[in-house]
């Protein structure tokens, strides 16, 4: 599968690592270029938020909290780049309310829009274990 991963922060570089361990092809943005190329050695690292959505079969927003999450997906382009019938996974806990909003912008493209907050922290990222 195909996976566009956004935020290489904490939660997300052992993400990124367990996901390439399990044979997923992904695509990397995080603000931070540093944190990105952290992941460099299993995931093509991105210039910008939409480059990781664009033939992507998931994108996972792994990003710090609803503003930002809204900024990269919604404002950054991410929702318009991605392809109908791909799925946005945003794993960040933000506002419900800002998520409905992000969900209905994505739908409206043909994008299936899931809200899908982690819990477990680091060890359980690390783990693989993240519920």
């Amino acid at each position: 599968m195909k996976i566009g991963f956004l935020g290489a922060g904490l939660m997300g570089k052992p993400m990124i690592r367990n996901l390439a361990r399990a044979g997923h092809e992904l695509t990397v943005w995080n603000r931070s270029r540093p944190n990105a190329d952290g992941v460099a050695d299993v995931a093509r690292i991105a210039d910008a938020p939409a480059d990781v959505a664009e033939d992507a079969d998931l994108v996972i927003a792994m990003l710090a909290d609803g503003p930002v999450t809204q900024s990269v997906l919604a404002d950054d382009g991410v929702i318009a780049a991605v392809q109908a019938g791909a799925v946005i996974a945003n794993m960040g806990s933000i506002e419900p309310d800002r998520d409905r909003a992000l969900a209905a912008l994505a739908g409206a493209r043909g994008v299936h829009y899931l809200d899908a907050p982690v819990s477990g922290g680091v060890a359980g990222a690390e783990a693989a274990s993240l519920a």
